[in-house]
C-alpha cells in the first residue's frame, strides 16, 4: 500500500447546485505511480469530482489538496500549469484547427512568428508514440471520433502531467487503439504519474486499477484494492442491488418482412449489401469500426447518397432524405448523441420535440402540448433531471441517451436503427435501454442494433449480420450466434454466410 502523501486529494468535499447537493462529503486520493479507478452509474458524481480535481468547478465546501497543501489553482489552465491534466469525455478540441494547432494551443512554440515546423515535428513524435497514423496538418473536423480521442490523449501527453485524469478515454477507441492507450498508462505509472481512470467497461478497471472507488448517488459506497472486487461485485456496488441478467429473454416472434435491401451500396465504402428485416425482431450488425456499419445505416435513412433497392412491406421505395425515411416509418438514432443527436445548450423540451414540431401546432407551437409530451417522455423513459428547463448538456450521459431515444421514437417509427445504443453508459442504464428495445420488438416493431460491444450483440440479437471492409461477411441466427462465429467472420477466417441467402 502506498503510504506517501497523496499527489492530489479531496477532503470532505461537498458540491451543491442551488438547494440540491450532488456530492456528499467525498474523501478521495490519488497517489503517484498508481492507477485509481473511479466508477459509478451515470449521475453518480464522477464527472463533478473530476471537474473539481481539475480546477473547472469549485467545491461548495471541503478542500482540494495538492501534495498535502491547499491546491494553488482555481481554473483548468492553472491546474494544467501545476501538472494536473484532464482528458475530457467531451472533446475539448477546436474543430477548425489542425491536429498540431490543437496540441500546442496556448503553448505555441516561437514568439511573434510561430515555429509551425517545430510544432508539427513535436506532434508527429507524439502521434508516433501512440502508434497513430493521423497527419499533424489534418483539421479536427475531418477526423472520425476515435481519432479525435487519440488527439486528446496526445495533447495530454504533451502537457507532461504529474496527475492525469481520464474521463472515459476508451469509449470510442478501436481494440488496437485501446491496447496503445493501456501501454501508455503503464508507461506513465512507471514514471510515477498519478492516474485517475473512469470507464463503464469494468474489464478495463480490473486490468488497470491498483485501487477502485465506487460512487453511488454522490457518495462513496465502496473502496477496494486490486483483486478485492470482481466485475459483478463492482456492478452490484454501483447499482445497489444484485445484478442478474441485464439482457431481457429472447422471446421475439418474427413476422412478415418489413424491410428488404437488395444490392445496396453507399460509396465509397459500403458495397452490394442485401438483407431482410422482419417485424418484431432485433437484427444485430457487428463488425470492426470502419467496416461500414454506420455508413450503411446513414445510407438507409437518407443521410448519405446510396444506390440499390429498398422495399417496405414488399413495395419499392425511394429514400433520399431523413424526411423520406420518416414518411416510410424508418428512424435512426445516431452513435454521436452529443454532436449529431442533441443540442446540448437547449432544454429537454426543445430537444425532444425539435424533429417533430408539426405535431405541436402550425404555425404556432403549443407549449402545453410540448410540455405534455415531455412529461410523458420523462415517465416512459425514466429520464432523471433535477429541472425540466435545464440544459441537456448538464444531464448525465445515460439520461442524454434516454432523451435521444424518446426524441427518436416521438415520430412513432415502425423500424428503428440504433447505432451504439449504450456507448459511455453505466450498467444500470444499459439494462433500461435493453428493456426499451425488447418492448419495441414485442410491440411488433423492427429494430436494427449496431454495436461494437460483443456481449450486447449476443445478448440482444435474434439474428446477426457481420460486416467486413464494407461488405456483408455473413449472417448468423439461432444457436449459430456465438462470439467465435462472429469473430471468425469479422477477421475473414470463415466463409460461413448463413443457411439462407442474406436478402431472403
Amino acid at each position: 500500500m502506498n503510504t506517501a502523501a497523496p499527489a492530489l486529494e479531496l477532503v470532505d468535499v461537498r458540491k451543491s447546485y442551488g438547494p440540491i447537493e450532488i456530492l456528499h462529503g467525498i474523501d478521495f486520493a490519488l497517489h503517484a505511480g498508481e492507477v485509481h479507478a473511479l466508477i459509478g452509474e451515470n449521475g453518480a458524481g464522477k464527472s463533478t469530482i473530476m471537474k473539481i480535481l481539475g480546477g473547472f468547478v469549485p467545491p461548495t465546501s471541503g478542500e482540494v489538496r495538492l501534495d498535502g497543501k491547499a491546491a494553488p489553482y482555481t481554473s483548468g489552465a492553472e491546474a494544467e500549469a501545476a501538472g494536473v491534466v484532464v482528458i475530457h469525455q467531451e472533446f475539448n478540441l477546436a474543430a477548425d484547427l489542425t491536429v498540431s494547432e490543437n496540441i500546442w494551443l496556448g503553448r505555441e512554440i516561437g514568439g511573434l512568428f510561430l515555429d509551425h515546423k517545430a510544432m508539427r515535428r513535436g506532434t508527429q513524435a507524439l502521434l508516433d508514440e501512440l502508434d497513430c497514423s493521423i497527419r499533424p496538418q489534418t483539421r479536427i473536423r475531418d477526423l472520425p471520433v476515435s481519432d479525435r480521442q487519440m488527439v486528446e490523449i496526445a495533447k495530454a501527453l504533451a502537457r507532461k502531467a504529474r496527475v492525469l485524469i481520464m474521463d472515459e478515454p476508451s469509449a470510442v477507441l478501436t481494440h488496437r487503439e485501446l491496447e496503445v492507450l493501456f501501454r501508455q498508462i503503464e508507461r506513465l505509472r512507471s514514471q510515477n504519474v498519478a492516474l485517475l481512470y473512469t470507464s463503464h467497461r469494468l474489464e478495463e478497471v480490473t486490468r488497470l486499477a491498483d485501487r477502485v472507488t465506487v460512487l453511488r448517488d454522490g457518495a462513496v459506497v465502496r473502496r477496494a484494492a486490486r483483486g478485492e472486487l470482481t466485475e459483478d461485485g463492482m456492478a452490484t456496488a454501483m447499482i445497489g442491488r444484485d445484478l442478474q441478467d441485464i439482457y431481457p429473454p429472447k422471446r421475439h416472434h418474427a413476422g412478415e418482412v418489413a424491410l428488404e435491401v437488395r444490392g445496396f451500396s453507399v460509396p465509397p465504402l459500403v458495397q452490394d449489401i442485401s438483407f431482410a428485416l422482419r417485424r418484431g425482431e432485433v437484427l444485430g450488425i457487428s463488425g470492426l469500426i470502419g467496416s461500414g456499419r454506420t455508413e450503411l445505416a446513414e445510407g438507409l435513412v437518407g443521410l448519405r447518397p446510396a444506390s440499390g433497392e429498398i422495399l417496405r412491406n414488399g413495395r419499392p421505395v425511394t429514400i433520399r432524405s431523413v424526411r423520406d425515411s420518416a414518411s416510410h416509418g424508418l428512424a435512426y438514432l445516431t452513435e454521436d448523441r452529443k454532436e449529431r443527436g442533441l443540442l446540448l445548450d437547449k432544454t429537454l423540451r426543445e430537444n425532444l420535440t425539435l424533429a417533430n414540431l408539426s405535431r405541436f401546432g402550425t404555425p404556432f407551437l403549443s407549449d402545453t402540448r410540448e410540455d405534455a409530451a415531455l412529461t410523458k417522455a420523462i415517465a416512459d423513459f425514466d429520464i432523471r433531471a433535477p429541472r425540466r428547463d435545464m440544459r441537456v448538456g448538464n444531464l448525465s450521459g445515460g439520461n442524454q441517451q434516454k432523451l435521444l431515444l424518446a426524441k427518436t421514437l416521438l415520430s412513432d417509427p415502425e423500424i428503428l436503427i440504433i447505432d451504439e445504443p449504450t456507448r459511455g453508459i453505466d450498467v444500470g442504464t444499459k439494462s433500461q435501454i435493453y428493456a426499451f428495445i425488447d418492448v419495441l420488438a414485442a410491440e411488433g416493431r423492427s429494430v436494427i442494433v449496431i454495436s461494437s460491444d460483443m456481449p450486447e450483440i449476443l445478448g440482444l440479437s435474434d439474428r446477426v449480420l457481420v460486416m467486413r471492409q464494407g461488405r456483408l461477411a455473413g449472417e448468423l441466427s439461432g444457436e449459430r450466434v456465438t462470439e467465435t462465429a462472429i469473430v471468425r467472420l469479422v477477421m475473414g477466417t470463415s466463409e460461413d454466410v448463413g443457411e439462407e441467402p442474406a436478402h431472403v
